[in-house]
C-alpha cells in the first residue's frame, strides 16, 4: 500500500478528512460525487463519463472481489481519485488478476481510505457537488488547500475521452448486419457490445465529425454516447446533431450525454442538478410500457421538461425519485434517448429491451426504404 502515513480529502468549503491513502502517490482536483453501487467499481472507475471527477463510493467495502482482465469500459481508469471507507487488500475471486491498490498505482489514481463516506455523502446531498482535493503525497494542509482553490474543474473531457480516428467495430451477429454510425462523446465498451451483439456494425466517429461525413457512410442508424462534461458547452456536437435531424430521417438513440445533446439540438435546456444520480438502483418508470424500471445511472445534468416537450418531444420515462426526465421521443421523426444506462456493466439489465427498440426502428426504416425503392 502506498507509504504515505497520512491521506487527505480537502474541500472547497474548508472541510478536511484524514485518511490513509492507497494507489498511486500523488494529488488531483476534481468534482467531488458520490456512487450508491453495491459492486462494479472496476466498471465505474473506467467510465469515460467520470472524467475530471473525484468516486466517494457509498458501499463501505471496496476491492472486495478484485481487479479482473475482463471488467474494464474503457482502456484506462478516467476518474480522477476514489475516497471509500475499507480496501480489501485480499481479494476473493478467480478472475481476480490484481487488488485495487495495485490497480490504482499502475493506473496513477490516487485513492484515500479510512474516512467517513457516509458523512461525506450527506455533506454532497446537502450542499451539492463541490470541487475537491485528493493528495495521498504528504502535502499540508495550507498546501491542499491553495491547490485545491487554484485547481481547474473545466476542460474539454469529451474532446479527451472520444476516438481520435474513425474506427469500424464489425458485428457479431450472422447475416447481413445493420451499419451503426456512434457519435463518441465518450462510451462505454458494453454500449458497443449491446449493438454488436445484435449484429451492427459500428463505424465509431470522433467527437465534432461533421454530419455530411457521417451520412456520407449511409448508416442505418445513428447512436449517440454517453460522455463527461456539461451538454451546453458541447456545441460542436450540438450542431452536427442538428443537421443530421434535418437532413435525414435515419433512426436514432441517445444514452445519458447523447440523450442530453440530442435535447439541446431539438431547442431544449438542461441544468445541472444538485448531486446527480450515481449508482445501480434508481428507479424509472416508463410510459409505454407502463412500468418500473431498477436502472444504472450516472449523470450529473438533467433536460428541463418543459423545454422540451414544446420542442416535438414526449417525456417517455420519469425519475421516481424525483420526478426528473429519464427518456424522451419524438413525435414525427425515428428518435428516442434515456438519461440511463440501459447496458448496465455495473447494475441491472432490466432495460436491454430499449437497445431491441433501436435495432426494430432501423429495420423498419431499411424495409420501407427498399419498398419505396421498388
Amino acid at each position: 500500500m502506498n507509504d504515505s502515513k497520512e491521506a487527505l480529502l480537502i474541500l472547497e468549503d474548508g472541510s478536511v478528512f484524514r485518511g490513509k491513502g492507497f494507489g498511486f502517490r500523488g494529488t488531483a482536483v476534481g468534482e467531488l460525487v458520490f456512487n450508491t453501487s453495491m459492486t462494479g467499481y472496476q466498471e465505474i472507475l473506467t467510465d469515460p463519463s467520470y472524467k475530471g471527477q473525484i468516486i466517494n463510493m457509498t458501499y463501505p467495502l471496496i476491492g472486495n472481489y478484485g481487479i479482473s482482465a475482463e471488467d474494464n469500459e474503457s482502456e484506462k481508469i478516467h476518474a480522477f481519485g476514489l475516497v471509500i471507507k475499507d480496501l480489501c487488500q485480499a481479494p476473493s475471486n478467480a478472475r481476480s488478476i490484481k487488488t485495487m491498490d495495485q490497480w490504482l498505482q499502475e493506473q496513477q489514481v490516487p485513492g484515500i481510505c479510512g474516512v467517513d463516506t457516509r458523512q461525506i455523502t450527506k455533506k454532497i446531498r446537502t450542499n451539492g457537488t463541490i470541487k475537491a482535493l485528493i493528495s495521498t503525497e504528504g502535502i499540508s494542509i495550507s498546501e491542499a488547500r491553495r491547490l485545491c482553490e487554484e485547481g481547474q474543474l473545466r476542460g474539454d473531457w469529451m474532446k479527451e475521452v472520444a476516438v481520435k480516428e474513425k474506427t469500424v467495430l464489425e458485428a457479431e451477429g450472422e447475416g447481413q448486419p445493420l451499419d451503426v454510425a456512434v457519435l463518441d462523446f465518450g462510451v462505454k465498451a458494453n454500449i458497443l457490445n449491446c449493438l454488436r451483439r445484435r449484429n451492427c456494425r459500428l463505424t465509431i466517429y470522433p467527437y465534432g465529425t461533421r454530419a455530411e461525413e457521417i451520412l456520407a457512410g449511409k448508416p442505418d442508424g445513428i447512436f449517440l454516447t454517453n460522455g463527461p462534461g456539461d451538454p451546453e458547452e458541447a456545441t460542436e456536437a450540438v450542431e452536427e446533431v442538428k443537421k443530421l435531424i434535418r437532413l435525414s430521417e435515419i433512426p436514432m438513440f441517445g444514452i445519458c450525454m447523447g440523450h442530453q445533446i440530442l435535447a439541446i439540438a431539438l431547442g431544449g435546456r438542461t441544468y445541472k442538478m444538485k448531486y446527480g444520480h450515481r449508482g445501480g438502483n434508481h428507479g424509472v418508470y416508463d410510459k409505454n410500457t407502463k412500468r418500473s424500471y431498477i436502472t444504472s445511472q450516472n449523470h450529473g445534468y438533467a433536460v428541463q421538461y418543459e423545454s422540451i416537450i414544446l420542442k416535438g418531444m414526449e417525456i417517455t420515462h420519469l425519475n421516481l425519485n424525483d420526478g426528473t426526465v429519464e427518456g424522451m421521443e419524438h413525435r414525427d421523426y425515428p428518435i428516442f434517448s434515456v438519461q440511463f444506462h440501459p447496458e448496465a456493466s455495473p447494475g441491472p439489465q432490466d432495460n436491454s429491451y430499449l437497445f431491441d427498440r433501436f435495432i426494430d426502428r432501423m429495420k423498419q426504416a431499411k424495409e420501407d426504404s427498399e419498398g419505396g425503392e421498388r
